[in-house]
């Protein structure tokens, strides 16, 4: 299931991210993918906010990961820097998404092949300045759940698709 939106400002794109997170789930993966200032952490920021995060979010671009309390853990991973598999390993993102918290990682696309669970994959476009083509792709009925969710609640000018 597909599920695209569009969105004309960067409030617009966090509120999508927020309404996301108010739907997601202990255990959640979200394989966020976009070019540099696609708006990846703006929509990251939006989903904390739907998870209760009251703190501020920001990218974790040099720590590579940022954990936060919410109604659910909230663990949000930049994988932009890093080279291999065993950084991965390193980094401990195999118990973060084992748990039962949300994992959101910004880059995965980086490493597809290690990303084989299921997830709600997340592809933002720039499509001008504060323009920006949200794609949302379910295969797993869990997340086609969400998604559908998301759809009924209709605060967003969606083109949903197979």
């Amino acid at each position: 299931m597909k599920y695209e939106v569009r969105t004309d400002s960067e409030q617009a794109t966090e509120d999508l991210g927020e309404a996301l997170g108010r739907r997601l789930f202990p255990g959640a993966v979200i394989l966020l993918n976009g070019e540099i200032g696609a708006g990846k952490t703006v929509f990251a920021r939006g989903v904390g906010r739907g998870l209760g995060v009251n703190v501020s979010i920001q990218s974790p671009t040099f720590t590579l990961l940022n954990a936060h309390r919410g109604r659910l853990p909230f663990y949000h991973f930049d994988l932009y820097r890093l080279n291999s598999d065993e950084e991965l390993f390193e980094l401990g993102l195999d118990e973060a998404l084992d748990g039962e918290g949300v994992s959101l990682v910004e880059w995965a696309e980086r490493f597809a092949d290690y990303f084989t669970m299921p997830a709600l994959i997340v592809v933002i476009t720039s499509d001008g300045f504060t323009n920006r083509q949200i794609l949302f792709q379910a295969e797993t009925e869990l997340y086609q759940h969400v998604l559908r969710e998301l759809i009924m609640g209709g605060q967003f000018g969606a083109n949903p698709g197979n």
